[in-house]
């Protein structure tokens, strides 16, 4: 199957926008995902704050 060049082109545009999507929001998606679950059970509560302090 032949491409042509503005299929190949329209493709790496794609491919880049996903890897900055994916580089910048996967530490959000970690932390949000982490603040949603909570802290395990005998561990300090999860604040915004604490992980600024620690």
């Amino acid at each position: 199957m032949m491409l042509t060049q503005n299929t190949k082109q329209k493709i790496g545009i794609v491919i880049n926008i996903s890897k900055s999507v994916f580089q910048w929001g996967f530490i959000p998606a970690v932390l949000y995902l982490g603040f949603r679950k909570g802290a395990d059970p005998g561990m300090p509560e999860l604040t915004f704050m604490n992980l600024l302090w620690q």
